[in-house]
């Protein structure tokens, strides 16, 4: 009998929903299942999958201590406009906020150009005679008889949801809470968003913004949520139900449904833990991440086994890759470049006959036409099952049956008969498009933060990210490829390694001529209780570490630079390593410092979380290789120039430690397929990692 101590995670994508349960006492591996997520009822894949997991590790639903999730929920509310009908309650005099957003335009020459839709118009923007001044003081109280007017105007646009964002509330949120609880009491069934909540620091607009978006998608979050943690208790799994967070770490299901819009990149950002668990455990310290499902594809760059990190995020662009072009949130999110490019991407002829792909998907309904489900168009999944990539019999473990006759016609009629291309061809022009499209996102992605790829190992994982690891590295000058066990369910695997964690921000002016000593410490000790609060809700009694962060700038500057801060109380003596701390940041960003500047700082920042996990290291170096048997061979086309290939397929859970072999060949295992191309080697490390290296002079 299995004591109540297996974790189940649970990433539901746009295409697909990952399922894992961590190893039980008496194994090693993790059991994993992948199923089509049901848009309609996404709760029902999550059942579905968790159903299929438990059946096949044989543990029972009342011996799971945890579940886990991560989902795209709340993005996709956000891109494809299925929020509620929000209002904005501001400052009187600052109506137009949102409206005048940052006083210029993200392209300033294309007079054509889309504004980012704020999801709330101006006839919904209310506001109420108030005035905080910026150090907290009341310079005008609350105008506690406009309330009643407030109310039937919200009425009459049978408001849903409401932002509230008053003046300087980051500094004293009195006047937020005092409205916010008349509102409670006159209009209980409202949803009601506080700025000093979801996002306490200066600068109004984005204040506002982020407020908006948590406002926008807390109904369908906190309903879907709570249903979610109902039909769990209904399927005698009663434990707790910990959400991923865009910045990486696991957070209460209450705290999920207060800020929401903590979620947004929640499933992706399991994938970037998973692969920083893997660079540690490789030892590799410049690693780039590639995370390729069925919707999209995304990268992010991992040093020293930590993910780039921001604090500033924009959704729903107008222009996909144009900054300024989308709705900017301020929340704690790993930074990475998402785009339209997965396996449900539909591939077309534009009206100058180029190939393009996506951002468009099939996703799971009706999905690929290979899937033979209603799909007609062209989809990247069908360009690989023609180009011979895909296994079709151990196709997500034979559960969905794959027709290659419907693949090679869909590609067929939309792209080669356009074209005059045999169906090879088209494909192989699907493939190259999509590709690039990653590549190049990869390269700007780089460039835009000063790194170098050519130098970086890829961790490739997702449904299709083995499967087009080796042709995107390729294009990326990336000469080594690590694919992770289980690589089909990476990001659902990277929660299960995520700590429990929760992150708060605060604005406090201070400079470092004129230290605010007692103000900076009070403020720390306050965020340290609320936070670990927070956290000690899920910890389950384990180890906590803090981080504490300063964002500092030269006076007069627009934006700041992150800090580190010793874990305690500061004093004067820390002053003199603060200031070499922040000009080793600059000069690190822009290779030089500003002389007898003003230093000032604006915000600070508190993260607690449990203690992370510390992965088992594993090695290559010392391992006797040996040659693997194939299970069998199937024809692949690699292009023109080589044509078709017999390729060897071997069963990845055949391969042991020390297997190495040559491309080209197929390694096919439960829920994906690694392409390896005649350019590459493959060997197994301790910790069954595969390992994909360039031949050394190798096209």
């Amino acid at each position: 009998m299995i004591a109540k101590s297996v974790r189940i995670a649970v990433d539901i994508g746009g295409t697909f929903t990952d399922v894992a349960l961590e190893p039980t006492p008496n194994a090693t591996d993790f059991i994993t299942v992948k199923t089509p997520t049901t848009p309609k009822d996404p709760v029902a894949g999550a059942l579905t999958g968790i159903q299929l997991v438990l059946e096949k590790a044989n543990v029972m639903p009342s011996q799971v201590s945890a579940i886990v999730h991560g989902t795209t929920l709340a993005t996709n509310a956000l891109i494809e406009r299925k929020g509620a009908t929000v209002a904005t309650i501001t400052t009187a005099g600052f109506r137009d906020i949102l409206e005048i957003a940052y006083e210029r335009r993200y392209n300033q020459y294309d007079i054509f150009l889309d504004k980012p839709d704020k999801y709330v118009p101006r006839e919904r923007c209310f506001t109420i005679s108030e005035r905080m001044m910026a150090n907290g003081e009341v310079l005008k109280p609350l105008a506690i008889d406009e309330v009643d007017d407030l109310l039937a105007a919200l009425d009459r646009h049978q408001v849903e949801s409401i932002a509230i964002c008053l003046l300087h509330a980051y500094a004293n949120n009195q006047h937020e809470m005092q409205l916010a609880e008349l509102i409670h009491a006159k209009r209980p069934d409202l949803f009601v968003s506080l700025s000093s909540l979801v996002s306490p620091e200066a600068r109004e607009y984005d204040r506002l913004c982020t407020t908006v978006a948590n406002a926008y998608i807390q109904p369908l979050m906190g309903t879907y949520l709570k249903r979610f943690a109902t039909e769990l208790r209904a399927q005698s799994m009663d434990c707790p139900l910990y959400i991923m967070t865009s910045g990486g770490g696991m957070t209460t299901l209450e705290t999920a449904r207060t800020f929401p819009i903590r979620l947004v990149e929640s499933g992706p950002s399991g994938g970037a833990i998973l692969a920083a668990t893997v660079a540690k455990q490789c030892n590799l310290d410049e690693v780039i991440s590639f995370d390729m499902g069925g919707t999209t594809a995304k990268l992010c760059l991992i040093d020293q086994g930590q993910p780039q990190t921001s604090r500033h995020f924009e959704i729903a662009r107008a222009e996909r890759f144009m900054k300024g072009s989308g709705l900017p949130v301020r929340i704690p999110v790993i930074e990475m470049i998402e785009i339209g490019a997965g396996g449900g991407s539909i591939a077309k002829l534009d009206r100058l006959k180029r190939v393009t792909v996506g951002p468009e998907s099939a996703g799971s309904e009706p999905g690929p036409a290979c899937f033979n489900r209603g799909g007609v168009h062209p989809t990247v999944t069908d360009s690989d099952v023609v180009l011979g990539h895909i296994d079709v019999s151990a196709f997500a473990e034979g559960r969905l049956q794959i027709a290659p006759t419907l693949a090679e016609a869909a590609v067929q009629s939309e792209i080669g008969t356009g074209l005059a291309l045999t169906p090879a061809e088209s494909a192989y022009a699907i493939a190259q498009i999509v590709d690039e499209n990653m590549a190049s996102a990869g390269r700007v992605h780089a460039v835009e933060r000063g790194k170098a790829l050519p130098q970086r190992t890829m961790i490739a994982f997702g449904g299709n990210g083995p499967l087009h690891a080796s042709r995107v590295a390729e294009k990326m000058n990336v000469n080594h490829i690590v694919i992770p066990a289980d690589p089909g369910v990476g990001s659902a695997i990277g929660f299960l390694f995520a700590p429990v964690s929760y992150e708060i921000v605060r604005s406090h002016y201070t400079t470092l001529d004129a230290f605010d000593f007692a103000g900076v410490n009070a403020l720390f000790s306050n965020m340290l209780a609320e936070a670990s609060q927070i956290v000690q809700a899920g910890a389950l009694g384990q180890t906590l570490v803090e981080k504490r962060i300063a964002f500092m700038r030269y006076k007069g500057q627009g934006h700041e630079i992150e800090v580190e801060l010793p874990n305690r109380m500061l004093a004067e003596r820390d002053l003199p390593q603060l200031l070499v701390a922040y000009e080793a940041e600059y000069k690190a960003q822009f290779h030089r410092t500003v002389p007898s500047m003003t230093i000032e700082v604006m915000n600070w920042a508190m993260t607690v979380a449990t203690a992370p996990q510390a992965p088992n290291p594993t090695e290559i170096q010392s391992m006797q290789t040996r040659r693997p048997t194939p299970q069998r061979a199937q024809e692949v086309y690699f292009g023109r120039h080589r044509g078709w290939q017999a390729c060897p397929i071997f069963d990845r859970s055949q391969l042991t430690v020390g297997s190495q072999f040559d491309g080209p060949a197929l390694i096919v295992e439960a829920q994906t397929t690694t392409l390896v191309p005649d350019t590459m080697t493959v060997i197994v490390d301790a910790g069954g990692n595969l390992h994909l290296n360039k031949v050394q002079g190798g096209a």
